[in-house]
C-alpha cells in the first residue's frame, strides 16, 4: 500500500470517530451546568464548576473571562475536546446572551450537529427560536435536551407539541420523564429497558454530586408507588403510539428531533445523551467553498477560521485564531497557504482545547477545531489549504444595531486605543468604523451587553478607560457598485456619513431608518447591504 492510500484510509478511519457539535440555548436553560457535565461524563475535568455555587466553585470551567465568570454567563465561544466511548468529541460551547448572536452564528459555521436546550419550564423561548433558525439555515440536525425537569415545569407532551409546531420538526422522545418537579421519580430509557432514577440533593447513593446509576428497567417499580406506576406506563405508550419512531436519515436531514428528559443540575439523563451524540450525531461533513464543495477525506489539508481570540492568558499578549479543519490530516510544523494574501506560514504550536487549558497536538482530521497562536496575521473567515486557493464561505459580518462614539480618558493613549480597537473586531467581539470625518472612532455592537465586555475587556486587558457615547448615527449599512463611477459619486455626495470598516469597505452611517430608506430610493444604482462576507487577509 503506498503512502498516500494508506493516508487516505486514515484520514477515513479519523473521520468517521469525529462528531462536533454546539450547543444552543435561551440564557438560563443550563447550557453552561450541561457542558461541564459532558466534559465531567467524558472525563475531561475531574470536577464541574456549577454556575449558581458560591465562591470559587461558581467560576464555570468553560466561562474563563472575567465577566462570565462574575455573572455566571457565557460570552464567548469556548471549544473543548474529550473523548468518550472512542469517539473524539469537538464541543462547542455557544453564548447563550442574544447580545452574541454573531459568535454564535460564526461557531455553529464550524459545527456539524447541536445540541438545543430548552427550559421544561418555559419551552421555547426567544434566543432559543433565533439559534434554531440558525441551525435550519446550515442543516444541522439537532438533538433536544429539555433540562430541569427536577423544578415544576410544563407537561412533557406539551414541550413536544410546542417543538413540533414551532420548529416544524418530528419529535421522537427516547428517554421518558417519570413525573416532574417534586413527583420526580427518575427517567425511563425503553430502547435499553434501562431506569435512571432521581436522587434529590444529599440523598446520592454514591456520595455527593455523584451520577444516579442506570438500572434495568423492572426495578423502575421500586421508585415508584402503584398508582404512579400505572400513571407513568400509560404516558409511556401514550407518547410511544403518538410519535414517529426515530429514524437516523430523518434527523440528519434536519426534520426530526430525538428528546431526551434530564435536570443536568442532577446529572440526571445527561449519561444518555452523550450517548446519542456518539451513536447519531453525524461525523464531520463537506463543506461549501467559493469554488467547489470539499469533502472531509480529501487527503490535503483545509480549514477555515470562524473566531480569533486575544489575551486568552492575561500573562501574554497571546492571539489564538480557532480552525476548523475540513479536509486532510494536518501535521505540527505543517505550512499552510493563507487566503486571500497567498502568504504561507508555519504552524509550529498548534492547540488543542480545554476552555483555558491547552496543549500542543501533533496531529488533527476533519471535524477538530485547532488554535494556531499568531501576533495578527490570520483572522476570522480566513481559509488556510495545503496549496489550493480556496476560500470557504458563510462567515458574515452583520450589521451593527446599536452604534456608540468612543470617547478617550486619557488622549495620551489614543494609539493603544486603536490598537484594542481593532484586535477585539478580529475578535469579532465589536466592530469599528473610522468616520471620513472627524477623529473618533465609532465601535457598533448588536446589543448593550457588548459594550460592557468592550469596556471591562479594554481595561483589563489593555489598562484603558473608555467610555462610550451616542454617536450622531442610529444604522450602518455596507455599500458597493456595479459601475465604480457610482460609488465614488455616491461617496462624495454623502462624505459626511462615510466610514470604513477594518477591512477599509466603505460603510454608509445613517442618522436614522428614515434616511437611509430616503438615500435608498435616491441611489438605485448602489447597493446596501445588512451582511458582508468576513474579508480574508490581504497583503
Amino acid at each position: 500500500m503506498t503512502e498516500t492510500a494508506r493516508t487516505g484510509t486514515e484520514v477515513e478511519q479519523e473521520v468517521a470517530n469525529r462528531r462536533t457539535f454546539a450547543i444552543i440555548s435561551h440564557p438560563d436553560a443550563g447550557k453552561t451546568t450541561l457542558t461541564e457535565n459532558l466534559l465531567l461524563k467524558g472525563g475531561a475535568i475531574r470536577l464541574a464548576g456549577q454556575v449558581k455555587a458560591r465562591g470559587d466553585n461558581r467560576r464555570a470551567r468553560s466561562d474563563w473571562m472575567k465577566i462570565e465568570q462574575d455573572r455566571g454567563i457565557s460570552v464567548t465561544s469556548a471549544v473543548m475536546t474529550f473523548e468518550y466511548k472512542g469517539i473524539i468529541c469537538n464541543l462547542l460551547d455557544t453564548p447563550g446572551h442574544e447580545d452574541f448572536s454573531e459568535d454564535t452564528y460564526r461557531t455553529l459555521t464550524a459545527a456539524d450537529s447541536a445540541i438545543m436546550v430548552i427550559d421544561a419550564a418555559k419551552g421555547i423561548e426567544a434566543q432559543t427560536l433565533k439559534l434554531f433558525e440558525v441551525c435550519r439555515l446550515r442543516d444541522v440536525p439537532i438533538i433536544t435536551f429539555i433540562n430541569k425537569i427536577d423544578r415544576e415545569g410544563v407537561h412533557p407532551f406539551e414541550l413536544m407539541d410546542e417543538i413540533a409546531s414551532k420548529l416544524a420538526l418530528d419529535t421522537a422522545p427516547m428517554i421518558w420523564p417519570a413525573g416532574m418537579g417534586g413527583l420526580l421519580r427518575g427517567v425511563f430509557d425503553a430502547e435499553h429497558d434501562r431506569f435512571v432514577p432521581y436522587e434529590k440533593p444529599g440523598a446520592e447513593k454514591n456520595g455527593p454530586g455523584s451520577e444516579p446509576e442506570s438500572l434495568p428497567g423492572a426495578r423502575a417499580a421500586d421508585f415508584m408507588s402503584g398508582d404512579e406506576l400505572t400513571a407513568f406506563r400509560e404516558e409511556m405508550e401514550l407518547a410511544r403510539e403518538g410519535s414517529p419512531a426515530f429514524d437516523v436519515e430523518q434527523y440528519h436531514a434536519g426534520h426530526m428531533t430525538p428528546i431526551y428528559f434530564g435536570s443536568a443540575l442532577r446529572k440526571l439523563g445527561v449519561r444518555e445523551l452523550l450517548d446519542a451524540v456518539v451513536r447519531f450525531a453525524p461525523p464531520p461533513r463537506a463543506q461549501p467553498a467559493a469554488s467547489r464543495i470539499v469533502e472531509p477525506t480529501e487527503p490535503k489539508v483545509s480549514g477555515f477560521v470562524f473566531k480569533v481570540q486575544a489575551n486568552m492568558d492575561a500573562n501574554h499578549r497571546d492571539r489564538i485564531a480557532f480552525m476548523r479543519i475540513c479536509s486532510g490530516k494536518f501535521r505540527r510544523g505543517m505550512r499552510l497557504k493563507l487566503s486571500g494574501s497567498g502568504k504561507t506560514i508555519g504552524v509550529h504550536n498548534p492547540i488543542l482545547f480545554f476552555a483555558q487549558d491547552r496543549e500542543l497536538l501533533d496531529d488533527a482530521f476533519a471535524g477538530d477545531i485547532i488554535g494556531i497562536p499568531n501576533h495578527g496575521t490570520i483572522r476570522v473567515g480566513d481559509t488556510l489549504t495545503e496549496s489550493e486557493d480556496l476560500i470557504f464561505t458563510g462567515i458574515p459580518n452583520f450589521a451593527p444595531e446599536i452604534l456608540r462614539r468612543v470617547r478617550l480618558d486619557d488622549p495620551m493613549k489614543a494609539k493603544h486605543m486603536r490598537r484594542a480597537l481593532e484586535s477585539l473586531a478580529e475578535e469579532g467581539v465589536t466592530q469599528v468604523f473610522k468616520p471620513e470625518i472627524g477623529a473618533n472612532w465609532i465601535v457598533g455592537v448588536v446589543g448593550q451587553l457588548q459594550l460592557e465586555v468592550l469596556a471591562s475587556r479594554i481595561a483589563s486587558e489593555y489598562d484603558i478607560k473608555v467610555h462610550f457615547e451616542a454617536a450622531p448615527y442610529e444604522t450602518a449599512r455596507w455599500v458597493s457598485a456595479d459601475d465604480p463611477g457610482d460609488l465614488k459619486r455616491f461617496m462624495e455626495a454623502h462624505r459626511g456619513n462615510m466610514a470604513t470598516d477594518r477591512d477599509g469597505a466603505p460603510v454608509f452611517m445613517g442618522k436614522s431608518a428614515w434616511e437611509l430608506g430616503y438615500t435608498l430610493e435616491k441611489w438605485p444604482n448602489v447597493h446596501f447591504s445588512a451582511t458582508r462576507e468576513r474579508a480574508p487577509a490581504t497583503a
